[in-house]
């Protein structure tokens, strides 16, 4: 079982650059897809990016294609989303997740095996 735990929310200008962490716990990080997914109140959860386990593929969410990078380093057991230009309706909860699933396999169901606590991203115009 995979325990993640996320850091790096917080408040910034539109336009601005932010990183998110997500560190796991566990020895079998390596072997999971990881994705990142966010919600904001009132509208349901929606699929950002997600990278398969051995880094070779990647997918996003068109709204975020050329602004947001996923990479992961699984000798740290650490997956990161770098999010620039970012706009004012990026603001949500940003959830980090592990799966199975291949990315494209997140992005369609939007499920995941595990999942991190949570953060707050506040973007301000």
């Amino acid at each position: 079982q995979v325990q993640l735990v996320q850091s790096g929310g917080g408040l910034v200008q539109a336009g601005g650059s932010l990183t998110l962490s997500c560190a796991a716990s566990g020895r079998t990080f390596s072997t999971y897809n990881m994705g990142w997914f966010r919600q904001a109140p009132g509208k349901e959860r929606e699929f950002v990016a997600a990278i398969s386990w051995s880094a070779g593929s990647a997918y996003y969410v068109d709204s975020v294609k050329g602004r947001f990078t996923i990479s992961r380093d699984n000798a740290k057991n650490t997956v990161y989303l770098q999010m620039n230009r970012l706009k004012s309706e990026d603001t949500a909860v940003y959830y980090c997740a592990a799966g199975k699933g291949t990315p494209q396999t997140m992005a369609v169901i939007k499920a995941a095996d595990y999942w991190g606590q949570g953060t707050q991203v506040t973007v301000s115009s």
